[in-house]
């Protein structure tokens, strides 16, 4: 078995694929227990609660462009450091919040925070890792958060459904931690001297940049559409399930892990399947993948179906969510890096359209109508990013045309 070269990489990529499993093991110990959380302590509707959980993909949306395009002009250091210190304490106010309004608030803010870190973070690695790395570098970020999603919500269970708060504390602490090591780390390598006299592109001129790659612009709404329906495994998968069975919080934490799991194991396997693929044909596959699970979602009554729609969820998932960063990373000027992966982050708005709407029909219509109108939507995907292909084809051979 070869062994993994810890030299190939550097040292700022190891502490954030380390951090990103404790991090998100934390936070996917808390949030995907949050719409639990509000329905059993504040008794509200259940789009009330719909909008609290997709607040914060909606602040995300605005945020991911400015703070990527601020890590551009400024460097990556200051926008990862302010935002994730700011992100600890978030989770350590979740605990302490007793009202819908302080939860809506809190939530927003921690799509900000997260919006700047996550693109932020991404940049940085793609900054320090040669090119030729940087696929095997996105595959590793992906199965560190995967890791952590493992580990997070079975512990979520325990105390997630006794509507504890130390779930918040907890990963408040994890972030807290993780910020400072990045801290010292980011001190002493120095990664951003110099950057910022390099990378000046304006608010402007980032935004004219952005929204004239038409390539761009269809992988972003393939991506509101796909998190319309992604948005529902965290916001009314687990009402669905709490409904129709008697043990649904369990089976949703086994859910979790099972998604979580099942990526670590089959990620490398499936990748190299798939590796010489154009990006978007297979961000097509995982698309297609997925809407086969949310049919499955819609009829399932029991553990087994549910299981196993899971399984083929996460089998969509594991084609469609590294190719994203491949992409990006692939149509990005060096220059404006930060500021397209930032760009990127306008997908969340479907994660802010979908709880709400999902919210809606879950409680107008049922769990089974739901699924079934999920699949559908993410079926539209499978279209944009066909589109979306075209014309990215046509731009690099405009691109071949002007070199030669």
């Amino acid at each position: 078995m070869k062994k993994l070269n810890l030299k190939a990489y550097h040292p700022i990529v190891w502490t954030l694929l380390a951090g990103t499993v404790f991090a998100r093991g934390a936070s996917f110990m808390a949030l995907p227990f949050l719409a639990l959380y509000l329905s059993k302590t504040e008794g509200i509707h259940p789009i009330i609660i719909g909008l609290i959980i997709g607040v914060g993909p909606l602040t995300g949306t605005i945020g991911g462009f400015i703070g990527g395009n601020l890590s551009d002009r400024f460097g990556r250091k200051v926008v990862m450091l302010g935002s994730i210190f700011t992100w600890a304490f978030v989770f350590i106010g979740f605990a302490f919040a007793t009202k819908p309004i302080a939860f809506l608030l809190l939530n927003a803010l921690n799509g900000i925070c997260r919006s700047f870190f996550e693109p932020t973070s991404q940049a940085l690695m793609s900054d320090v890792t040669v090119k030729e790395r940087r696929l095997r570098v996105f595959s590793m970020r992906y199965t560190a958060i995967n890791i952590g999603a493992a580990m997070g919500p079975l512990l979520g269970a325990v105390f997630g459904a006794s509507s504890s708060t130390i779930t918040f504390e907890i990963t408040g602490g994890f972030y807290l931690v993780y910020g400072l090591v990045l801290f010292l780390l980011l001190n002493k390598y120095q990664i951003n001297k110099g950057e910022s006299s390099k990378k000046q592109t304006s608010f402007k001129g980032a935004f004219r940049v952005v929204f004239n790659d038409k390539a761009l612009l269809y992988f972003i709404l393939g991506g509101i559409l796909v998190n319309i329906g992604y948005s529902q495994v965290e916001s009314t998968l687990p009402q669905h399930l709490e409904k129709i069975l008697t043990n649904g919080v369990v089976l949703y934490s086994v859910l979790l892990s099972i998604n979580a799991v099942t990526v670590v194991i089959l990620q490398i396997p499936l990748s190299r399947l798939v590796e010489k693929w154009k990006v978007l044909h297979v961000m097509m596959l995982g698309s297609s993948i997925s809407v086969i699970g949310f049919i499955g979602f819609s009829f399932s009554q029991g553990w087994a179906g549910f299981i196993l729609s899971m399984l083929l969820f996460t089998i969509g998932e594991i084609f469609l969510f590294p190719s994203t960063s491949v992409f990006i990373d692939s149509i990005a000027p060096d220059m404006m890096r930060g500021t397209y992966f930032g760009a990127a982050q306008f997908r969340s708005l479907g994660n802010f359209i979908g709880p709400i709407a999902g919210g809606w029909i879950f409680k107008q219509l049922n769990g089974q109508w739901l699924f079934g109108l999920m699949a559908l939507v993410v079926t539209m995907s499978i279209f944009s990013y066909l589109i979306g292909l075209k014309k990215q084809e046509v731009k690099c051979y405009k691109k071949l045309a002007l070199e030669q």
